[in-house]
């Protein structure tokens, strides 16, 4: 299981890329690690474009055959998009969760929060595997 340097992340195990691909914005997904423990996902849940989400705060759910899980908002801001393939295909989530299956992307209210995220090393030192 590996943590691309280059993201941010959070103890909730959500990463975030720099930039997005709207101005301004970040990406956001879970990690790999995430989607294994979670197991086969079958429904994805998503904050609507235009909300403003709190970071540390729910902001969406992953159903998977075994749960339902929270997905958190790593950032404040305002949602600017959505990944709408996972309506049709929420596998993409355990297939490629730092690509195809990224979920949503955030203008944050505060950029210099980004910074306060962890970085793969501190993300993975925290994990209890």
């Amino acid at each position: 299981m590996t943590n691309p340097a280059d993201l941010k992340y959070t103890v909730e195990h959500e990463w975030l890329r720099e930039p997005g691909e709207a101005a301004g914005s970040v990406r956001v997904g879970i990690t790999d690690y995430a989607q294994d423990a979670l197991g086969d996902i079958v429904y994805v849940s998503l904050p609507e474009v235009g909300v403003t989400v709190t970071a540390g705060t729910p902001c969406g759910e992953l159903e998977s055959t075994k749960s339902v899980s929270d997905v958190y908002a790593p950032v404040s801001g305002e949602v600017v998009a959505v990944n709408d393939a996972l309506d049709a295909t929420p596998e993409l989530v355990n297939n490629d969760p730092y690509g195809a299956g990224w979920l949503f992307e955030v203008v944050p209210s505060e950029p210099a929060a980004v910074g306060d995220l962890l970085d793969a090393a501190a993300y993975e030192a925290q994990l209890d595997i």
